[in-house]
């Protein structure tokens, strides 16, 4: 009887201890499934921010792209509004331009006639070389390919050479003809236009340009030296110095 109690006993303590294993080996398996699970889940939580954290970084991006074009689109617009007041501006200059070139054409004309009729009335200074700057003067007026500007230019320049004749000490060669209708090479030197002389090649004669007569005029010898003198100054072969000159002025020029 006492080995039927202890054969049950070992049988039921068997039993109960397969059942316990059965319950641990049951909850093991749970607790790895559930860390299984937990992992799964942490790894879809960390997947989820970093997307999240990416689609924030995105959208700071694109506010700032956002922010930038609106600066851009407001520096275009004033771009565009000042270049529509410059093509007003320049519209308005073109006007200006061109009532300004109607203007400085007539001008220009009247400038070259003035030219003319100085030279005319003028003594005889380089009277030949003046007389082809006025005729070149004139072709460039008919040339379409010479700018407006530069035409008004150049007879700016001439009229700065008619000027400095009338203020510079200065000597040329030419030819003239003398009280005898003889033509000679003559050594002219004017001071201004207060004096115009000429002399031979070989400085034995000289002659003075009289304005009233508008003929050459012979000089008294007893000049010679002073005449002579004054052309070594002009060649700049002595010192400046007092000159004695002949004048030719008229009595308008004089008044």
């Amino acid at each position: 009887m006492n080995i039927l109690k202890t054969s049950i006993g070992i049988a039921l303590a068997t039993v109960i201890t397969t059942a316990q294993a059965t319950t641990l080996d049951q909850a093991r398996s749970i607790e790895n499934k559930s860390n299984t699970a937990s992992a799964v889940s942490q790894a879809k939580i960390d997947k989820s921010s970093e997307v999240t954290l990416a689609y924030k970084a995105e959208i700071e991006q694109l506010q700032e792209e956002v922010k930038n074009l609106a600066v851009y689109r407001e520096h275009l617009t004033g771009l565009v509004n000042s270049q529509q007041q410059e093509m007003t501006s320049l519209d308005d200059q073109i006007d200006t331009i061109k009532e300004t070139r109607q203007g400085v054409v007539p001008l220009m004309y009247k400038m070259l006639s003035g030219l003319n009729t100085a030279v005319e009335q003028d003594k005889p200074i380089k009277t030949e070389e003046r007389l082809q700057r006025i005729a070149k003067l004139e072709h460039m007026m008919t040339r379409a390919d010479v700018s407006d500007a530069e035409k008004y230019r150049r007879l700016l320049e001439a009229y700065q050479i008619e000027m400095d004749y009338g203020t510079k000490l200065g000597t040329y060669q030419t030819q003239i003809t003398v009280e005898s209708n003889e033509k000679i090479d003559a050594d002219m030197l004017h001071l201004g236009r207060v004096s115009l002389v000429a002399r031979r090649l070989d400085a034995s004669q000289y002659w003075s340009w009289n304005t009233y007569t508008h003929q050459w005029q012979s000089l008294d010898s007893k000049f010679n030296d002073e005449l002579a003198k004054a052309y070594s100054v002009a060649y700049k072969q002595v010192a400046p110095s007092l000159l004695v000159l002949p004048v030719s002025l008229s009595l308008k020029e004089v008044q």
